[in-house]
């Protein structure tokens, strides 16, 4: 007589990575994962957002390893991905950082399983995600603050006392006194505006009188001040 074979019933462990594996907690994990890193882009620092996405990512990619539908050819892929993105911060052009995308993108699919559910997952994590980066912008005004560190945004202003020296003819025959010492290239004031300037060729120390005696386009060309000269 056959005795069928019973099968060993799951750990716990495998039960969890089970739930985690349906296709309704996929999309959350996604969705949360996603929401997560792009508000951590909203805030001065590391924190409580970016903590949720990596713990959203963990759990994807440690459910679908136990079940078996992940290898750590994806885990590979995704760090690529990473590191694609994050060149992109400091590298002309946008093609690392729509490599990185791609590859992230095809990490999850990989790590997924079901290409069809994964697939859909990610388009409704991203779809959520866009909607919240519009209403962080639209609404609240947020900018990002990780970009705001990166990117100069210290603008050079009028307010600060600088100004275009594009066509600026009214400038000539004016009176200026240098900032720095001009070799031959260098700063002066005048009237409380701030002008980089040459000299026809000569050094010029800090704290001189100088005089605009030629405007070319953006290249205000300056000689010592007569007075200083007799002095």
């Amino acid at each position: 007589m056959n005795q069928g074979i019973i099968a060993a019933p799951n750990s716990p462990i495998e039960n969890f990575a089970n739930f985690l594996t349906n296709p309704i907690v996929v999309t959350i994990l996604l969705c949360l994962a996603s929401l997560g890193f792009v508000m951590e882009l909203y805030t001065p620092k590391f924190g409580l957002y970016g903590i949720v996405g990596i713990i959203a990512l963990v759990l994807f990619y440690f459910s679908h390893i136990v079940t078996g539908d992940a290898s750590f050819n994806s885990l590979i892929l995704f760090v690529l991905g990473v590191v694609l993105i994050i060149a992109e911060l400091f590298l002309p052009g946008a093609i690392a950082g729509f490599l990185g995308v791609l590859a992230i993108i095809g990490s999850l699919l990989m790590a997924g399983g079901n290409l069809l559910y994964t697939g859909i997952s990610i388009m409704i994590a991203l779809l959520i995600t866009i909607i919240a980066m519009i209403i962080m912008i639209k609404v609240f005004g947020r900018r990002m603050k990780l970009f705001k560190k990166i990117v100069l945004s210290d603008a050079v202003s009028t307010e600060k006392g600088y100004v275009s020296n594009i066509n600026r003819t009214d400038l000539l025959g004016k009176i200026g006194k240098t900032i720095t010492p001009l070799r031959p290239a260098g700063t002066i004031e005048i009237n409380g505006e701030r002008l980089d300037v040459v000299t026809e060729g000569g050094f010029i120390s800090s704290g001189t009188d100088v005089k605009v005696i030629k405007v070319e386009g953006v290249r205000i060309i300056v000689r010592l001040n007569q007075n200083e000269m007799i002095e």
